[in-house]
């Protein structure tokens, strides 16, 4: 016996060292309470510990109903650290439980007894490595064993036909090769066929059913009820010896075998994943016709796939879900795969197709390269969806799906953070009321009321005493100066930065004035909605690392300032604790996929001007932890590598303590002439011809921008892959001289891309390039330390990304230098609010411009998310709506309930290059003239 216990104890310890923290779990659920169940609970429990096993106990009351059973079994089913369990019932229950149901509802891979249906009848079918058998019938295969007797070819009689021992026992010797009878009771020739058995196991729960005068002389005998029969092996229920004990550890060898199943199946970094393959058209279809053309497989199936338990993610329908953040906990002691970024060159207004070779990056990697991939993207805001750029799903064959579920609302994200932002507002301006409409004791006595003749401070509220150096709990304790001091915010309105938020554009909203209605007894003030994506709560979203860090960060944004100057934050307005209820489910990853099945996690979605740009630092964590060592983790970094890359390795790198491996530089020869001197490009205006015939000269003086972002890359340590968005106007020599100037920059390589019309197959060349460069030396570092003087780090990255000879700070600007200085709050990154169409704070300015010098008009802080952000020219927080915006062609079928496709193809029109392109081989072509106007005369 001591054998079986080390073997498990090894393969314990074995499992233990390759999955830190992890440990098989054994539940044993009983109902009622007898002494000789308690007995062997016991035993089972200590024999479980013995060898490492977690061994829980969970007792229910003899009164319980079958109902609360299912309850708990449910429960225990759901549970991933419960690899097995077994269920003790009452023999004189109170209610009445039907044990066949029972039985049945423990799930067939925790079923450790093996007494459920399905493990019985794998067992008859002779499945024995893919089910669990009862331990009595196991045991006495064991007992077989050791005599070194061969089952195959003997005869063997089972005595007992019981689900528990005797049906088991009989199926088990059969697949053993044995030829087996069954005999019972009724059995009128029972001496008969125990005289021919070899092998003798009797399990009929009678006494004195076989004499010994009938067994053959050498036949083994295995008798499992309370029979005696000398000079055989011999197992009593009644008595404990080391046979009956063989049998207890088969519940334990069970659990562990539970727990190298369940490892197995969920292994982080092993994944088996179901592609779907793409049926690829030419012309290439509007993006919402290839969207609708895919069966997306079930959320819940996808998670599965990439190693997520169930009780980690939370359906959303059945293509999008949310994942627990006790994901990360879990595999916490894994190893972090490879972190890719993808940003792009300066733009045009139309964009270059980063999200578009996000996509066709992951689908390669893993649809065609089999590799563990995860892309991580913002999710959109709802403004630009029904505005002019419509939405941001990538394109193509390249699309994450369903597109109008991953454009549209999604799963409340963003409402969660508009519900957040505007109680935050409503929070600053009725306490400003309050405040100048009532005494200091008024305050006091509704601050902190008296509830059944005691009063309290809440914990919040202790916090702010605390800030204020006051170390008093007793509320009756505090002197009249405390009680000021607590109770006055004495927010200065002129300091306010907290605004409104809505998800829609709204024009009108840019400056209004509100308090005026009587009720406010003339308090009114001019404010301003801004939309919703550039909410400080966003950012924090973005950049919180759990629960509890997204909660301090709330805690620690600063809304205004006092009249003596001193930051006035979240806590001091006591409304912490209520954001963080709002926000407790939009911390939570969004699961969804890609055309071709791959995972993506869409999650938060920051604006790339005023804010970092970037998506949850929570998201790329989890997808580093599930793809595993070798897998791959793409994100996307909003705009030009001197905005959103920047900003990722400068803040998003800092705060999370991830580092990059490749920066994938995303390019269009179409960019590029622009940088080089062309005309022009308008979003809805046709594109003039320098864009669409051969241009070398062009696209060669337009590669200073190129350059410059491959420098801007290579300054953080990073390897530079670029990945070359063709078009159809595009020639070969055109790409070729871009591929060329790339290598000669400084790229690890250079690549022609097709994605957008041949999905991950287009994106193979870039795939593989990807690869290589994750395997090249990566020395990350920063390019500031963040305890330099602000004014010092925006010159650094004025003078070092953008180019600029120097740094020219407006008297706003200085002032709020010396503020945020004064304040505690100088020594955060930096998050610069600039033009994303030029590397300098001039759009007409293209190429690579030096020598200028970079006005710097005001400086506000996100103290919440942990950055300044300094103005460089006019920055609008609120778009508008075009003449004729997105949605006029956005409608529901009634009927259906799906989007027509009809309904949407403009409006996918608008949101990638404003052209419908499609390729012919390996060309792209311009669908049809007419539905360029079309899509042209709407932009207008």
């Amino acid at each position: 016996m001591g054998q079986v216990r080390d073997r498990l104890k090894q393969q314990v310890v074995e499992m233990t060292e390759k999955f830190p923290g992890f440990r098989p779990g054994l539940a044993i659920l009983q109902v009622g309470n007898r002494d000789d169940s308690n007995l062997y609970i016991n035993m089972k429990l200590k024999a479980a510990a013995e060898i490492g096993i977690s061994a829980n106990h969970i007792k229910l009351p003899n009164t319980a109903t079958e109902a609360d059973v299912l309850k708990c079994i449910a429960s225990l089913n759901a549970d991933p650290a419960v690899h097995g369990f077994i269920v003790q019932l009452p023999l004189d229950s109170n209610k009445p439980i039907n044990t066949e149901k029972i039985t049945n509802a423990v799930s067939p891979e925790k079923d450790v007894d093996g007494l459920s249906s399905i493990n019985a009848g794998k067992l008859s079918r002779g499945d024995l490595g893919d089910c669990f058998i009862p331990c009595t019938p196991k045991g006495c295969m064991e007992l077989i064993r050791q005599t070194g007797v061969q089952v195959a070819g003997k005869r063997a009689v089972v005595i007992g036909r019981s689900k528990i021992v005797g049906a088991p026992m009989h199926d088990l010797l059969l697949w053993n090769n044995a030829t087996v009878t069954t005999c019972h009771s009724k059995t009128s020739t029972l001496a008969e066929e125990v005289g021919k058995a070899d092998i003798l196991v009797v399990a009929a729960g009678r006494a004195e059913m076989v004499k010994g005068e009938w067994i053959k002389p050498g036949a083994i005998v295995i008798d499992c009820g309370i029979n005696h029969v000398p000079d055989t092996l011999l197992v009593q229920n009644t008595q404990k010896n080391p046979a009956q004990r063989k049998f207890d550890r088969e519940i334990d060898m069970s659990t562990v075998e539970s727990a190298q199943r369940f490892l197995e199946k969920f292994q982080p970094g092993k994944w088996t994943i179901q592609y779907n393959q793409l049926t690829l058209q030419m012309p290439v279809p509007s993006d919402i016709e290839i969207s609708k053309s895919c069966m997306p497989k079930p959320i819940e199936q996808v998670a599965k796939e990439v190693g997520l338990f169930p009780d980690e993610v939370e359906l959303y329908g059945q293509t999008k879900a949310k994942v627990q953040l006790s994901a990360l906990k879990r595999l916490q002691n894994q190893p972090d795969g490879k972190y890719v970024v993808v940003t792009g060159i300066t733009p045009t207004p139309l964009g270059e197709g980063k999200s578009t070779t996000t996509v066709g990056l992951v689908q390669a990697l893993g649809a065609h390269l089999h590799q563990n991939v995860f892309a991580c993207v913002r999710q959109p805001s709802q403004g630009p969806t029904f505005g002019i750029k419509g939405g941001a799903a990538g394109g193509g064959y390249c699309q994450v799906v369903p597109m109008e579920e991953f454009n549209l609302h999604l799963t409340g994200d963003i409402h969660a953070i508009t519900a957040a932002n505007n109680l935050v507002a409503a929070a600053i301006d009725a306490r400003m009321f309050h405040e100048l409409t009532q005494s200091d004791q008024a305050l006091y006595s509704r601050l902190v009321p008296s509830v059944n003749g005691v009063r309290k401070f809440s914990d919040i509220q202790i916090r702010r005493l605390q800030k204020l150096g006051i170390n008093k709990t007793d509320p009756m304790a505090l002197t009249k100066e405390e009680v000021n001091a607590f109770v006055r915010l004495d927010i200065d309105p002129g300091t306010i930065t907290w605004q409104r938020v809505l998800d829609t554009n709204d024009r009108f909203l840019r400056k209004i004035t509100i308090g005026q209605s009587v009720t406010e007894k003339g308090f009114s003030r001019t404010a301003q909605f801004d939309i919703t994506v550039s909410s400080e709560i966003m950012a924090v979203l973005a950049l919180a690392d759990g629960l509890d860090d997204m909660k301090k960060r709330f805690g620690r944004m600063v809304v205004a300032s006092s009249k003596k100057g001193q930051p006035v934050t979240a806590d001091d307005l006591g409304v912490t604790g209520a954001l963080a209820v709002l926000m407790k489910d939009a911390v939570k990853p969004n699961l969804m996929q890609t055309l071709e099945g791959t995972p993506v996690f869409v999650h938060a979605g920051p604006f790339a001007n005023i804010a970092h740009g970037n998506s949850s630092v929570l998201a790329d964590k989890i997808a580093l932890k599930l793809v595993g060592k070798d897998g791959f983790v793409v994100t996307e970094a909003g705009f030009g590598a001197d905005i959103g890359m920047e900003k990722f390795f400068n803040i998003k790198c800092r705060y999370s303590g991830l580092r990059p491996h490749v920066v994938v530089l995303v390019a269009t020869v179409r960019a590029l002439k622009m940088h080089g001197g062309g005309p022009a490009v308008t979003a809805g205006v046709p594109l003039p011809k320098e864009y669409t015939e051969e241009n070398l000269q062009l696209v060669a003086k337009g590669c200073s921008n190129l350059n410059k972002q491959i420098q801007n890359a290579r300054m953080f340590g990073v390897p530079v892959v670029v990945a070359v968005n063709a078009f159809k106007t595009d020639t070969k020599a055109e790409l070729a001289l871009v591929v060329q100037h790339a290598k000669e920059a400084g790229a690890f390589d250079a690549v022609e891309c097709t994605h957008w019309a041949e999905g991950g197959k287009g994106a193979l060349a870039l795939a593989r390039a990807v690869q290589r460069a994750s395997q090249a030396p990566s020395n990350f570092r920063f390019l500031y330390n963040v305890e330099l003087p602000v004014v010092d780090k925006i010159r650094l990255i004025a003078q070092q990304v953008y180019g600029a000879r120097d740094i020219e700070l407006l008297p706003e600007a200085q002032e709020k230098v010396a503020l945020y200085t004064k304040q505690g709050f100088g020594n955060l990154p930096i998050c610069m609010a600039k033009t994303h169409l030029s590397l300098s704070h001039d759009p007409e300015q293209k190429g690579a411009p030096t020598g200028f010098v970079l006005p710097i008009r005001d400086i506000r802080a996100s103290v919440g998310a942990g950055f300044l952000y300094p103005l460089v020219g006019t920055m609008s927080t609120m778009p508008g709506l075009p003449t004729r915006p997105c949605f006029y062609d956005i409608d529901l079928d009634s009927m259906s309930g799906e989007l027509p496709e009809e309904h949407l193809m403009s409006h996918q029109l608008r949101r990638g290059f404003f052209l419908s392109l499609a390729y012919t081989g390996s060309h792209l072509q311009v669908q049809s003239a007419a539905l360029l106007s079309f899509s042209c005369a709407n932009m207008l």
